[in-house]
């Protein structure tokens, strides 16, 4: 269903705006309490059901400490600097009890079954790169390949495995009800329940910031957070990453993992994955400031009433920097197993720069291999993702940028 117009960056929807009244009189009427964004209470919920033993598990002391700091660091930029309306209260308190269940889960799992945090993977294929920079697309073009793999939507989402596995039931529902609240979700991400997607749910699994930044206004969380060590969160990545391997059954092929977090944290990724192949795309730094305001925009916009058009483009611009210098210091054009990839030149002639891509890591493009990404671009080309371009020069971000 195609959505309605977007007549601004901050705009709502009607369905929000019905969902923050509504959760706001239960509130004030007493019919449910308010819930508290306290560690305590959080981990009091998202803890019942499990044993104390499945937060430590087969983590060490140093990683079960800096969960616990993150959600304590957490917690306060939002209660002090967030400004939530009932739904962003009631949006963050899922999120938030939802890691604490997922942590314990994972847990769980590895300590009845501590192999499959530990199973052997084929070296992983990396793309690297800001958000909006055509990451999303070169990420499903390299896993349409059938020697590679990729990451369910679903698996993201939720990556504990269970029998039968009803997560991509789960994940159709999660993102029918998303679509209600943001109709315009689709024309900025295309998603799908079992379609090929970023790792970002594993990631806010340990509580990066990645996820969370793009919602919420936290800037002393995201601040201490580009100041602190990423390993404990990297070395929970690779666990997770093994065990859905395992799982699904491609352990013996490499899977394509992508995330625009990725960027600030490469000297962890790579420690975690040091024989992996890295793929980073560019696009100009202005296009991708309007795309990505545009983006967190319009997920801070029914979660505050105080959001802010300029202060985002700030902290944004701020944010992409800071991401690019520390990509280049890792990542340089003499780095072995690194190949670049331009926006603009993967849309002219995306046939050509995969050709380039796998010519220069030595790997032949196979005709099944080209066949299959071919029946992607055509899923990509029909997705409603390409309004968002005429969206962007609507709206003004920026007087002289017209592309998306």
């Amino acid at each position: 269903m195609a959505a309605p117009p977007r007549p601004h960056p901050l705009a709502r929807a009607k369905a929000a705006q019905w969902a923050d009244r509504a959760v706001q009189a239960l509130w004030d009427k007493g019919v449910t309490p308010k819930p508290p964004l306290d560690p305590d209470y959080l981990w009091q919920v998202g803890s019942r059901g499990f044993d104390t033993e499945d937060e430590r598990s087969i983590r060490s002391d140093a990683e079960v400490d800096d969960f616990r700091e993150r959600l304590d660091r957490l917690c306060a930029s939002l209660r002090d600097e967030a400004q939530l309306n009932a739904l962003g209260h009631t949006m963050a308190y899922g999120q938030l009890t939802s890691a604490i269940r997922k942590r314990h889960a994972l847990g769980r799992l590895w300590r009845d079954e501590p192999g499959l945090a530990r199973a052997d993977i084929a070296p992983p294929i990396i793309v690297i790169g800001q958000m909006r920079a055509g990451t999303t697309r070169l990420h499903r073009l390299l896993a349409a390949d059938p020697r590679h793999a990729g990451t369910r939507f679903c698996n993201s989402h939720d990556p504990v495995p269970a029998t039968p596995d009803l997560r991509p039931l789960k994940a159709r529902a999660a993102l029918i009800l998303a679509r209600r609240i943001n109709p315009w979700l689709e024309t900025i991400h295309p998603f799908g329940a079992t379609r090929i997607d970023e790792e970002i749910g594993w990631l806010a699994g340990a509580l990066s910031p990645a996820t969370f930044e793009t919602q919420w206004r936290i800037p002393s969380f995201t601040a201490w957070n580009e100041a602190r060590d990423a390993r404990p969160i990297y070395v929970e990545f690779s666990r997770i990453l093994r065990t859905d391997a395992s799982t699904m059954g491609n352990a013996h092929r490499p899977r394509v993992l992508k995330c625009p977090q990725f960027s600030e944290d490469l000297p962890n990724l790579r420690a975690q994955f040091p024989n992996a192949r890295f793929v980073v795309t560019h696009r100009d730094h202005e296009d991708v400031l309007d795309s990505s305001v545009s983006l967190v925009s319009s997920q801070m916009a029914f979660q505050s009433d105080h959001a802010d058009l300029s202060a985002i483009r700030t902290e944004w611009r701020r944010k992409l920097v800071l991401r690019d210098e520390r990509l280049q210091a890792q990542l340089t054009p003499e780095t072995d197993g690194v190949v670049h990839v331009d926006f603009d030149a993967l849309g002219h002639d995306w046939q050509a720069e995969i050709a380039r891509t796998y010519a220069e890591w030595g790997i032949e493009l196979s005709r099944e291999a080209l066949l299959a990404m071919v029946r992607e671009q055509h899923i990509a080309a029909a997705g409603h993702h390409h309004r968002h371009r005429t969206d962007i020069t609507r709206f003004g971000l920026s007087q002289n940028r017209a592309k998306a």
